[in-house]
Parts: structure tokens; C-alpha cells; sequence
């Protein structure tokens, strides 16, 4: 059986996708700076590498027929990509699924949205392997920094005002890349993942009300006040600036855009966000003041919104 190797595994997409191809049974390479991280699960091999060290590229790419490229940074740059495309290319890597996001390459003013994401694109079309790009819209799962302020009864900032946009589970996003990794019929394919309908972030907050049993609040907040308390924050200012430009392409109204595709790959319907935030809640707390939310062993990368509920 061909070796799938797994980037970004310790994440909220590239753990689900783990996830799904060891239920499936098919051989795993989890890539991992730390293993010890990964839990251990049959036919799944964690295996050390950093995108820095290319002898630790060339050592987890040896044997893998298809790889899922997923590089998560503190400062964007294509260049962990291109480190691991050139390790696949070396090794005869047959397939390659790049996550990348949704409105890569266009323009808000003079800012390119996705910008060394689309450079990853490009050498992704160009590395001669079979290739499919997936570019989710927003996660679902973005809510959930929203937990702390839920609790504290404090309002979450709306940084995109009118702007709707097809909020995605990344679970179908996982689902969708699993598809690509193991049927030929998607390669050469860019796909734009969203759910099934339009939410502005207000409307998504209504929605958390509703399930939490709380009161969920916005409070709008400008680009450039968000900017500010992001760099205060200690934030790499590439990754603020990159926040900023999606968040304005978004507030312009350029994410309005809902497609097919996660129904037409998974013969289903894209799960709505009130369906994946019904999921993540769960019996009430015991008593007493709000606490931290702890990881749910059914859902070990994501948090749950059930200590929210009254």
C-alpha cells in the first residue's frame, strides 16, 4: 500500500486528515516537529522533520506516493513549501494536495490576498507531480478564539462588518483532501471550498447564542485598531498584514461566494455552521464560575463550546 505523507499533522486541518486515512486504513506518514505529539494510532508513523533542514525533508519524503502540503508559519512565506516540493520532486512523490485559501492571487487596492500562497500554487502546477489546490474559505472553527471573551461576557471583534462569507467545517475540508489524495479524478483541479451558506461574523455570533444559551455580542473594530493591537499583541507583522488583507477583501463583500464542490466531491452537503457548532457543544459544565475549556477526546484539536451553555 503507497505511503501518504502528512504535513502539518499536529493542526486543525492536517490532524483531521490524519484522522480520516488511518480510519481508512491506509499507511500514514505524520511530518511533525515534535512527535511526541501525535498520539499513536495504527498504520500511522510520526517521523521528525523541519522545513529548515532539508536532509529532514529528504528522509520523511523517502517512499511517499502522495503527500497533503500544508505549511502553518509565524511569518508567510512560500518558502517551506518550496523546501518540501523540491524534496518530493527528488524523491519521485507522484501526487501532491496543497491547502491554500480562498481568493488567492486577487486584489484589495494594491494588496495581493494570498500572496505566498499563490507562489506555493504556482510550483505546486509546475513541480510535474499530479496536483490539486484546495483554497476553504473561512473556517468555522475561527469561533472558537472567540471562547475566552464568550466566558467573560465580553463582546468579539468584527473586523468585516457586512462582509458575508461561506463559513466552511474544516472537517469537510479534511474530508475533501483525503478525496484528492486517494482518487486520480481530482488531480489538476483548484477547488474553492465553502458551506453551504452566507454569515457575516454578527450572524455567526446570533448563532452561538443560540446554541451556547449566552449572549454572544460583536463590537466593530477598524482594520487599523485590529492591526495596531495585533503588532501589540507581539505579532509578526508579515502575519498581521496578511490578516489585514483578507479581512478588508472580505469586508469589501469579495468573499460572498458559495460553490458546489465539498457536495459535489463528499456526495453530500457541505455541513452548515450552525450544524458544526451544534457538534462542538456539549453538556453543560458542573457549576459554577466559566473554566477554561479543555480538550474533548473526541475532538482532540478542537475545544469544545458546551462549557459555554447554560
Amino acid at each position: 500500500m503507497a505511503v501518504i505523507l502528512v504535513t502539518g499533522a499536529t493542526g486543525t486541518i492536517g490532524g483531521k486528515v490524519l484522522d480520516i486515512l488511518a480510519a481508512r486504513g491506509q499507511r500514514v506518514r505524520a511530518v511533525t516537529r515534535d512527535p511526541r505529539k501525535l498520539p499513536t494510532r495504527p498504520g500511522v508513523e510520526a517521523v521528525r522533520a523541519d522545513f529548515d533542514e532539508p536532509a529532514s525533508l529528504r528522509q520523511a519524503v523517502a517512499t511517499v506516493q502522495a503527500m497533503f502540503l500544508l505549511t502553518v508559519l509565524a511569518s508567510p512565506t512560500p518558502r517551506h513549501d518550496l523546501a518540501v516540493l523540491d524534496a518530493a520532486r527528488s524523491a519521485g512523490v507522484r501526487r501532491v494536495v496543497k491547502l491554500s485559501a480562498i481568493g488567492t492571487g486577487e486584489k484589495i487596492g494594491p494588496d495581493v490576498v494570498g500572496a505566498w500562497h499563490l507562489v506555493a500554487e504556482r510550483a505546486v502546477r509546475d513541480s510535474g507531480m499530479g496536483w490539486t489546490v484546495l483554497r476553504p474559505s473561512s473556517f468555522a472553527s475561527n469561533t472558537l478564539q472567540w471562547v475566552d471573551a464568550i466566558g467573560k461576557g465580553q463582546p468579539v471583534p468584527d473586523l468585516t462588518g457586512a462582509g458575508r462569507q461561506g463559513v466552511v467545517d474544516p472537517y469537510d475540508v479534511a474530508a475533501v483532501a483525503v478525496e484528492a489524495l486517494l482518487s486520480p479524478a481530482h488531480v489538476g483541479k483548484i477547488y474553492t471550498l465553502t458551506g453551504p451558506g452566507l454569515l457575516t461574523v454578527a450572524e455567526q455570533a446570533d448563532c452561538l447564542s443560540r446554541v451556547t444559551g449566552r449572549r454572544v455580542d460583536t463590537v466593530a473594530v477598524s482594520l487599523e485598531q485590529a492591526a495596531d493591537q495585533m503588532l501589540a499583541a507581539g505579532m509578526d507583522r508579515s502575519t498581521v498584514e496578511v490578516i489585514i488583507t483578507g479581512s478588508a477583501w472580505a469586508r469589501a463583500g469579495h468573499n460572498a461566494v458559495l460553490t458546489d464542490d465539498v457536495a459535489a466531491i463528499l456526495n453530500r452537503p457541505a455541513t452548515s455552521f450552525q450544524s458544526w457548532a451544534y457538534r462542538h457543544a456539549v453538556p453543560s459544565a458542573p457549576a459554577g464560575p466559566p473554566r477554561r475549556p479543555q480538550p474533548d477526546p473526541r475532538r482532540r484539536r478542537w475545544p469544545s463550546l458546551g462549557w459555554l451553555r447554560h
